[in-house]
């Protein structure tokens, strides 16, 4: 026994900025599930079902542009990152490519959503809220995540988080009084996580020394290039996703959106523990991949997954209760079916990190997805010709899931990728 506690705390040690960064990247995404579970009592309450979909209507829709903005880079570029760590001229070179690619994104997303407010009644109704929503995508624009993730740092992002969390809570009680102050809510929100991204440039720039200089289109097209499949594999997955919720908003309303939110607060914690697993790994694995090891964790975390939606059957009634009251017990079924998602994310996110980048098949990322979201439609074109109801909507995402798994799996043993 002391020498299996022996080896366990060598195995640590000699893999200790994969542990860190693993516990660091875990507190980050468990604090911002958390953040919005602590409040979503309050919220509901005083916002009221219909507002707070709202919040979460538009936010899915802004989702896109955000999507657009990050274009991809995160992993080219961490991986990017990780191979130059010590070289702080090329990171500065990396770092300003980047900065200056998302620059051009973000000014074209707010063309967009302009143009969308023109001559869109539903936006130019809510327009405020959607400039006020909006204004998150410069956070991520700003914030580098790749770069602390690639240079293992991810306690600086937790620190900055943590305090621009804590900061927000208490102006969301003391401000944030009846559904009147969605506005409200939403501007808190936008300005202090701008305020983080803020302070991370300000780190990047006078800790670490990295120089930032605008370049020419001419000059980060490749990282456009290279990140167009990792664009166009993970556009899929949130068209996916956000459009799940968008069509549950157009076809039954704001308070369904509200409930199938709920349904994914109470998955998105467990999810939110596993997930940073495989981006964790990503940086140590992908310089000197170990088939065998990658194949124990891909059967690992299927296991885990399967648990978590057992956990979910089990405790997740009560949960519901608690956070929302009796009016929204509705989303419990809801959560089973997504819980389902929560083996997807990991099994295929592994596959995807760990089997497919390191072997350069970057297009079968991108097959993957597009089969994904095929998937999706053809679920739900079958289940409305049977009946419309929100299920078949959540049923499709599950659906869609275990489709990824059967592609990842037959493709990996087609090719002898592992």
């Amino acid at each position: 026994m002391l020498i299996k506690i022996k080896s366990l705390i060598s195995l640590v040690n000699s893999h200790k900025k994969i542990v860190e960064n693993y516990f660091f990247m875990t507190i980050l995404q468990i604090l911002n599930s958390l953040f919005y579970i602590i409040i979503y009592p309050y919220l509901i309450r005083v916002l009221g079902a219909e507002k707070y979909g709202l919040f979460i209507y538009i936010t899915s829709i802004i989702t896109y542009f955000i999507f657009l903005i990050n274009f991809g880079f995160d992993l080219p570029a961490t991986k990017a990152a990780a191979s130059h760590i010590n070289d702080k001229e090329e990171l500065s070179i990396i770092f300003s490519s980047i900065f200056t690619a998302k620059l051009y994104l973000q000014i074209t997303g707010f063309a967009l959503l302009v143009l969308l407010i023109i001559f869109l009644p539903y936006f130019r109704e809510n327009w405020i809220l959607f400039m006020i929503i909006f204004a998150q995508s410069i956070s991520h624009f700003l914030f580098p995540l790749w770069y602390f993730q690639g240079l293992q740092k991810m306690k600086v992002v937790t620190i900055i988080q943590v305090i621009f969390k804590f900061l927000t809570l208490p102006l969301i009680f003391i401000f944030v009084k009846s559904e009147a102050d969605i506005n409200i809510f939403a501007g808190i929100n936008s300005s202090l996580v701008i305020l983080g991204a803020v302070v991370s440039i300000f780190i990047v720039i006078v800790k670490d020394g990295i120089k930032i200089r605008l370049l020419k289109f001419s000059e980060v097209k490749i990282w456009f290039k290279e990140s167009m499949p990792f664009f166009l594999s993970n556009s899929v997955g949130v068209i996916k996703e956000q459009g799940i919720t968008i069509l549950i908003g157009s076809f039954f309303g704001m308070r369904d959106v509200a409930l199938f939110d709920l349904a994914n607060k109470i998955v998105i914690i467990p999810r939110t523990l596993l997930m940073s697993l495989n981006a964790a790994l990503f940086p140590k694995i992908v310089v000197s991949a170990n088939r065998s090891l990658v194949r124990k964790i891909i059967k690992y975390e299927f296991f885990i997954g399967l648990f978590v939606v057992i956990a979910v059957i089990l405790v997740g009634k009560p949960v519901i209760k608690l956070l929302g009251g009796e009016s929204m017990i509705s989303s419990y079924p809801l959560a089973i079916i997504l819980s389902m998602s929560v083996i997807t994310w990991l099994v295929v996110g592994a596959f995807i990190s760990f089997v497919f980048i390191p072997s350069n098949n970057y297009y079968l990322v991108t097959k993957n997805q597009i089969l994904a979201l095929l998937s999706v439609f053809v679920f739900v074109i079958v289940g409305f010709l049977i009946e419309i109801n929100i299920y078949v909507l959540v049923g499709a995402l599950a659906f869609s899931g275990f489709v990824e798994i059967m592609f990842c799996l037959y493709v990996t043993y087609k090719k002898k990728l592992l």
